[in-house]
């Protein structure tokens, strides 16, 4: 545990060093101001343009602060997404490329606690950026659009940060045995096509991971939902977030060179 902590402090100064724990929070921060403030000057956004028929400002009306809201943590999924995954795609391959796999390893200090630090180096990162942009992005909306419940912030926060982290998780599993582009795009590819599948195939795939983001939204929608709802795709993150960390594990300690 102690080697494990070691490692997890190396990890966070090479995110410092990296400037990762500056700009990807950075990043979160402005795409989750973006929506408040372009709903509420939308109207002026149109005036302004000039190309706007007579009438259609009339016509506008302001959305809800929780839409607002869940829109704001909507647009985590695809900027955000790229960010987190092209931070993540170097923890193992990175090593690996550079020779410093097996100085590592030849310490003592075990795959599975290895995997443990960069995972939670990754989680730290997540929360850190997630957290900063849902807290300015629901400033932002209460300022500007009206009230809202920060307990639902909270939980939809936690829901859509459960979906990025099994992103990020496939990250870590493919940059253990693959190069990091290739790890970076599969990951993307991966969660791509879950959420497809389950956008096509809504209920049979109920239970998937991919629903977090719609259960997201309806948690600042007020649209309340059964427990049996929601506890099946929670239980399928954690467990996918699971099988690829100690896929990630066994992989980092038996692949020392990359694949292709």
């Amino acid at each position: 545990m102690r080697n494990a902590l070691i490692f997890y402090r190396k990890e966070m100064l090479e995110a410092v060093r990296s400037y990762k724990l500056l700009w990807i929070p950075v990043v979160f921060i402005i795409l989750g101001m973006m929506q408040p403030i372009s709903a509420y000057y939308m109207p002026e956004i149109l005036r302004m343009s000039g190309d706007v028929p007579p009438g259609m400002l009339e016509l506008y009306e302001m959305p809800g602060a929780g839409e607002v809201m869940a829109k704001s943590i909507g647009q985590y999924g695809t900027v955000g997404l790229l960010v987190l995954a092209l931070s993540a795609m170097n923890s193992f391959a990175g090593e690996r490329e550079g020779g410093a796999a097996e100085l590592v390893l030849a310490r003592p200090l075990t795959p599975f606690a290895a995997a443990s630090a960069k995972w939670l180096a990754q989680l730290t990162l997540l929360a850190l950026s997630l957290g900063l942009g849902a807290a300015f992005a629901g400033y932002y909306t209460i300022r500007l659009i009206g009230s809202l419940s920060w307990s639902a912030v909270l939980a939809a926060s936690a829901l859509y940060g459960l979906w990025l982290m099994c992103a990020v998780s496939l990250t870590l599993l493919f940059s253990a045995c693959l190069r990091a582009p290739a790890a970076a795009f599969l990951s993307l590819a991966a969660a791509a096509g879950l959420a497809l599948l389950h956008s096509l195939l809504p209920r049979p795939l109920n239970w998937s991971p991919a629903a977090l983001p719609q259960l997201s939204a309806q948690a600042l929608t007020q649209q309340t939902a059964a427990p049996a709802v929601w506890i099946f795709p929670v239980l399928s993150g954690i467990a996918l977030i699971v099988l690829c960390f100690l896929g990630a594990s066994l992989s980092f300690g038996r692949n020392k060179l990359p694949r292709f």
